[in-house]
């Protein structure tokens, strides 16, 4: 049986940082590879898997009144700067 993975990538390292504690205290296994990334198993149900990741991800950059904006482009959710 293959996994897949669901990446998020952060603008900046404490971003990436605070989602990924975020997650794994919401009991979510999730890694952080690269400088700003962060891969989470997913198994073979990567949509659901990429929709509970950009809920979490919407949540924390509310929390926090970043000016970020969580956006999912080919299984991967950016987190960027809105675009003027």
């Amino acid at each position: 049986m293959s996994s897949e993975t669901v990446v998020v990538e952060a603008a900046r390292i404490p971003d990436r940082d605070r989602l990924l504690e975020e997650l794994r205290e919401a009991g979510i296994e999730a890694r952080a590879v690269e400088e700003v990334c962060i891969e989470v198993p997913c198994g073979d149900d990567t949509d659901t898997a990429c929709d509970e990741l950009f809920a979490h991800a919407e949540a924390m950059i509310m929390s926090i009144g970043a000016p970020f904006v969580p956006v999912v482009h080919e299984g991967t959710i950016y987190i960027r700067p809105p675009l003027s």
